[in-house]
């Protein structure tokens, strides 16, 4: 008999530690190989981990809830030795492909992350003189770069708690709550002045102090849902918020999907009504491009790429994964990647890439029977569309001669988030119009 090592995989480029959110075996437990065995969560997303090889789970070296680096052993299995005669894979493997740069990098150098906006970066060290431990340091997840950008923090002025010192996402909250560490005043007395507050610096208000009652059940939050409550926090603090609300006739959409369900079905995808409006969206950001936009301090950022974010709820939370180059996709591309990404986000085998660089988003409370949705912006996007139930309703329809009667039509309600920093009432009513002069006169050859 033989033991392998499990290991902390790495889930992307950035990611150097992650959380072992939940064990799916115990000690003891016969596994198969590539079946998951544990559930981890990182900055990016909650992924199930596969085992490398099969045999018995012999055993557990990290607990649930525990972080640790990268790479770390967290279990051993137990298999015949001459299953493992050969390398056996490791979770690492599913980290998800990079395309290969224009020259090859020396292999064991860690690239530094670009300077953030706003902020001096520091000084970089002589060729040979940093340590592995010093550019972990500097190498800290996205989140936490976004972060001290938007407040214009220098991360090299925030003590670390995570791996080799880095900054953690918990280390700017509380930094931003309780402002840099005190500093000793000079031994002369002299008159103290009173510091001016740190540059963006949030006074965060407390709630209320809340205490269960007996028969409450208390569930912490779990790492997926504290990021969603951060950033939903963030979001409403640092955008002016502003909706508007339009009707859709979908009756021609709806005739295209009952003559077209059948077909798109023996190709294996489900055809919805959200699919048709992902198809309008993608086709009509690049009339509106701040619709497809972001703020950079006190410019504007027009996004070049048009990668739609489609909200997925989850058991445990809310996940958008991102369709990339919506704009280049069919109805049918669009269809299969709404569906092939919903399913694999509920089953937890997003990769982190698949999460990132939306533009615009897409949420669907109408799936639910929602009227109507207000969404909370997704940053750093400027727009997002809230798709409410779509139905049928009594409508006057006028006829060719002018007449009107009442008649059946199928209708829901759009709703548009958008950033009134960057984001007119008249550039949203704009795209809205558009979106609805799409959808209501389908062209069938777009199918």
């Amino acid at each position: 008999m033989a033991k392998i090592d499990v290991i902390m995989p790495q889930m992307g480029e950035s990611i150097t530690e992650g959380t072992l959110s939940k064990w799916l075996k115990k000690v003891g437990d016969p596994v198969k190989r590539d079946e998951p065995i544990f559930e981890i969560s990182t900055d990016k997303v909650d992924a199930e981990i596969p085992a490398p090889m099969a045999g018995v789970l012999a055993e557990v070296l990290v607990q649930e809830g525990q972080t640790v680096a990268v790479q770390t052993v967290v279990a051993r299995i137990e298999t015949d030795a001459a299953a493992v005669s050969a390398p056996a894979p490791t979770p690492a493997a599913i980290v998800p492909p990079v395309p290969p740069p224009a020259a090859p990098a020396p292999p064991a150098r860690v690239e530094p992350v670009p300077a953030l906006p706003l902020v001096a970066p520091p000084a970089p060290a002589a060729a040979g003189d940093e340590s592995l431990e010093d550019r972990l340091r500097r190498k800290s997840s996205p989140l936490v770069r976004k972060m001290a950008a938007e407040h214009q923090l220098d991360l090299s002025a925030i003590p670390g708690s995570g791996l080799a010192g880095r900054v953690t996402k918990g280390d700017v909250l509380s930094y931003l709550e309780k402002g840099p560490p005190p500093v000793a005043p000079p031994a002369a007395a002299a008159p103290m002045v009173p510091a001016s507050p740190v540059a963006g610096a949030v006074h965060l208000i407390p709630g209320p102090v809340v205490e269960p009652w007996e028969g409450d059940r208390v569930e912490p939050w779990s790492r997926i849902r504290k990021l969603t409550a951060d950033h939903m926090i963030m979001s409403r603090r640092v955008s002016a918020h502003v909706q508007s609300v339009i009707e859709i006739d979908y009756t021609r959409v709806g005739q295209l999907r009952a003559a077209k369900k059948a077909d798109y079905a023996g190709r294996g995808v489900n055809l919805t009504y959200l699919a048709f409006i992902a198809k309008a969206v993608a086709d009509n950001l690049r009339k509106h491009p701040v619709l497809n936009a972001a703020v950079m301090g006190e410019s504007t950022v027009f996004r070049r790429e048009i990668n739609l974010g489609v909200a997925v709820a989850l058991d445990w939370g809310l996940i958008v994964p991102v369709i990339r180059h919506a704009d280049e996709l069919s109805l049918l591309g669009l269809a299969r990647a709404i569906s092939d990404l919903a399913e694999r986000a509920r089953t937890k085998r997003l990769n982190p890439d698949e999460i990132q660089r939306g533009t615009f988003s897409i949420t669907n409370p109408g799936g639910f029977g929602t009227f109507i949705g207000l969404p909370v912006l997704n940053q750093p996007q400027s727009a997002i569309l809230a798709v409410g139930t779509i139905e049928k309703r009594p409508a006057v329809i006028t006829a060719p001669d002018g007449t009107d009667a009442l008649g059946i039509r199928t209708k829901g309600m759009l709703a548009l988030s958008f950033d009134h920093r960057i984001v007119d009432g008249a550039d949203a009513d704009r795209f809205l119009a558009d979106l609805r002069k799409s959808l209501e006169g389908f062209a069938e050859n777009a199918t």
